[in-house]
């Protein structure tokens, strides 16, 4: 089931997520409804707080992505990080790697707005998976910067909140919009 997604000025999205104890059976449809929101809305990530829950919850799948690659190390080896998407992390914790590099990020919560952020380029992950099991692996590249993204989410930080002075001046004006728009929504009576 598609989900409404959450806009920047809903206060959930500085909202932390609390860490997820346990899997039920209503934490696994979430997780599938999350998966069809983020494809019908062609995203690579997307976080419970995008959708008004505050858990420690993201999903993400890159396959999509052909122009921007990721690497992957499982166990010490190189591996294709197509072969562990789609990709669900519960309570996840990131070690940054090497030095900063600056990418194009957008996010559902801010439709048709873009920056550049910086973000270290490699990173290593510790977190459980959609049935519980602990995943851990270091990534580089879209993988690296999508799951940064999205843990920020996690805890209430906004793509925006990384960029630069010049950049958020650009984008002041779509900006205002969506906080106007998403204010006037959030005021809607619910039918």
């Amino acid at each position: 089931m598609v989900l409404p997604l959450t806009y920047y000025g809903n206060p959930i999205l500085r909202q932390k997520g609390e860490p997820v104890e346990d899997i039920t059976p209503e934490l696994t449809q979430l997780i599938q409804d999350m998966f069809d929101t983020m494809k019908e809305h062609r995203g690579i990530g997307l976080a419970a707080q995008q959708i008004g829950k505050t858990i420690q919850l993201t999903v993400i799948d890159i396959r999509a992505v052909e122009d921007r690659p990721s690497t992957l190390e499982l166990n010490g080896e190189e591996a294709d990080p197509h072969s562990i998407m789609p990709l669900i992390l519960l309570n996840p914790e990131i070690e940054h790697l090497g030095p900063e590099e600056t990418g194009a990020e957008g996010c559902l919560s801010f439709p048709k707005i873009y920056g550049d952020i910086p973000r270290p380029e490699r990173i290593h992950l510790k977190a459980l998976s959609g049935n519980g099991e602990p995943t851990d692996f270091i990534c580089g590249g879209l993988l690296s910067r999508c799951i940064q993204h999205e843990t920020d989410h996690l805890h209430g930080i906004l793509f925006i909140d990384r960029m630069d002075r010049e950049s958020k001046t650009d984008i002041k004006e779509d900006l205002d919009e969506l906080l106007k728009q998403s204010k006037a929504d959030m005021e809607e009576p619910e039918a």
